[in-house]
């Protein structure tokens, strides 16, 4: 029936068919910056492809249907045999597959890997972020791992490789594998110094049964599962397989799939091991210390998926206003509206230096960028996380009652927003393990400013909050209580250094008045009236859209 009433005018266009990559300056510098020229053309050209593919209707549609369809738990088989399958849509193993030939599990045996890992993460998690979740635990396992050369030279190319293969079976069997992660109890969660699984030790060399359970055990589907548990010597890492080499299936009990806010399309679970057979991971005693390279590298994930969904955001909110007439004009050309736009486009752009500067330190591995690392990985994880959700809100309202609906993809990125913030230690763990290092590693300081240091006298609103930093940091009284207030701080000032260093000068003056100068008010689109707002708003533009 044809409609008569009206007709259809003044809609948006979808943004569909771009180049994710290409078309984010701020992340294809970075990846022009941080990669090595004998290299650049391959990972220009890869991320390239991978961008293509992120932007086309296919893998929009895969994130569609992913989380539309999630996955669901088969606890027995028809007969009442345990089977504890979480079962997917065919989307979801599609977004696998396209991720991992990518190599967003490899970055740890190729030239400039972490940068071009990273940089892959942070394109195709803008397709669908939930999948990101097995992909990051799968690479972040391989430096737990190597402390056993052994376990590494068996499972490092099953985890580096290009190949996804869906379905249980032995490791040996397959061209590739994922691994997820159990730590967390119900008693303790965080406080995973409180865990009560048990390791029994068995005759074999390393080998253990485990009994307990894991209250967040991520990913279950995966082909095995590094988890703490305590041994005679103490709490002590483990690698769990989900089928045993003779081809049978380990004690892995899954209980039920936790009932998320955002992150739909991903199986999170409750377990329980009962006489589970697993490969001890290190030394017995020393598992936090084992695990803790795999936190570290997840964290930093969390800190490239932030900025993904920051991305993303800011790309359809500026889509968006281009197209958009309103009160006799396009919204992009009001000048509230390219305030908004232009102080998300920040936001964007520093959490994506920052989280390729991280990116590259890893690639460089000297004793100078570990020891960066070491506080700039919790600062970056604290703040970078926890700015995701304000970015998100702000942007959809940018759509108005449009980026409310379902059908615009906004109220997804909305529910994905706040995840990073609590994977791997939620802010306040963040903020004390920042103190932590001030405390205990000295030369974290000190790499962090002489990091900073590089852009002294470049701006005098950064290196007045350089020197409001130093004052902070010699007043150690009351320090915990104060302690979110400082690693602010810590992480705005790396990203005001980054941004006067990297990005144009619009960029950086807008950044270093507002967040360092105080220049600022208490929401979005309340930067200081400036002509170079539009030239901030078009950087942030997606090219083509």
């Amino acid at each position: 029936m044809a409609a008569t009433t009206h007709t259809v005018t003044n809609q948006v266009p979808p943004l569909v068919g771009y180049d994710v990559f290409a078309a984010d300056r701020a992340l294809s510098e970075a990846v022009e910056r941080h990669v090595a020229p004998g290299v650049l053309p391959v990972a220009m050209g890869e991320l390239g492809e991978l961008g293509r593919a992120a932007g086309s209707a296919q893998a929009q549609e895969w994130g569609a249907q992913a989380n539309a369809y999630p996955p669901v738990l088969r606890t027995h088989d028809r007969y009442g045999h345990r089977v504890d399958a979480v079962e997917f849509h065919p989307s979801w193993h599609r977004l696998l597959s396209h991720a991992v030939s990518a190599g967003l599990t490899d970055a740890w045996g190729r030239p400039a890997g972490h940068v071009r890992r990273a940089a892959g993460f942070l394109v195709w998690t803008q397709a669908e972020a939930g999948h990101g979740c097995p992909l990051s635990m799968t690479h972040a396992a391989v430096p737990a791992l190597r402390t056993d050369p052994a376990l590494a030279a068996e499972w490092e190319p099953l985890l580096t490789s290009h190949t996804y293969v869906e379905g249980l079976r032995p490791p040996r069997e397959k061209a590739g594998v994922l691994l997820g992660m159990g730590m967390t109890e119900k008693q303790g969660g965080t406080d995973v110094r409180s865990n009560t699984t048990r390791a029994k030790p068995l005759s074999g060399e390393g080998e253990y049964l485990l009994t307990g359970h894991k209250w967040f055990c991520s990913a279950p589907m995966s082909d095995g599962f590094l988890v703490l548990a305590r041994a005679p010597g103490g709490l002590t890492c483990f690698l769990l397989p989900r089928v045993l080499p003779d081809g049978t299936r380990n004690v892995f009990a899954i209980q039920r799939l936790k009932d998320k806010l955002g992150n739909r399309s991903n199986a999170s679970a409750e377990v329980e091991f009962d006489g589970s057979w697993a490969r001890r991971v290190g030394e017995e005693g020393r598992g936090v210390r084992t695990i803790i390279e795999m936190v570290a590298a997840t964290r930093l994930d969390c800190v490239v998926g932030s900025a993904a969904l920051m991305r993303q955001a800011v790309a359809q909110a500026v889509h968006h206003s281009a197209y958009r007439r309103a009160f006799g004009g396009l919204l992009i050309d009001k000048p509230l509206m390219r305030n908004v736009l232009a102080d998300l486009a920040l936001e964007s752009e520093a959490a994506t230096v920052l989280a390729m500067r991280l990116a590259s330190a890893h690639d460089t591995d000297t004793a100078e960028e570990r020891a960066f690392l070491r506080l700039a990985v919790p600062a970056a994880k604290y703040w970078v996380t926890k700015r995701c959700s304000a970015v998100v809100g702000e942007a959809l309202e940018c759509l108005g009652g449009n980026g409310y609906v379902e059908e615009s993809g906004m109220p997804r990125l909305l529910r994905e927003a706040p995840l990073n913030s609590i994977w791997e230690g939620s802010g306040n763990v963040q903020a004390l393990d920042a103190l932590r290092a001030l405390r205990r590693e000295p030369q974290a300081l000190d790499a962090f400013l002489r990091e900073v240091g590089r852009a002294r006298g470049a701006d005098h609103r950064l290196d007045a909050a350089i020197k409001g930093l130093l004052t902070e940091l010699a007043d150690l009284e009351n320090i915990e209580a104060r302690a979110r207030r400082l690693v602010e701080r810590i992480a705005l000032v790396l990203q005001g250094s980054l941004l006067v260093r990297w990005a144009p000068p619009e960029v950086s003056d807008a950044f270093c008045g507002s967040r360092l100068g105080g220049d600022w008010g208490s929401a979005f689109g309340t930067l200081p009236h400036g002509p170079d707002l539009a030239s901030v708003v078009a950087r942030a533009r997606p090219a083509g859209g």
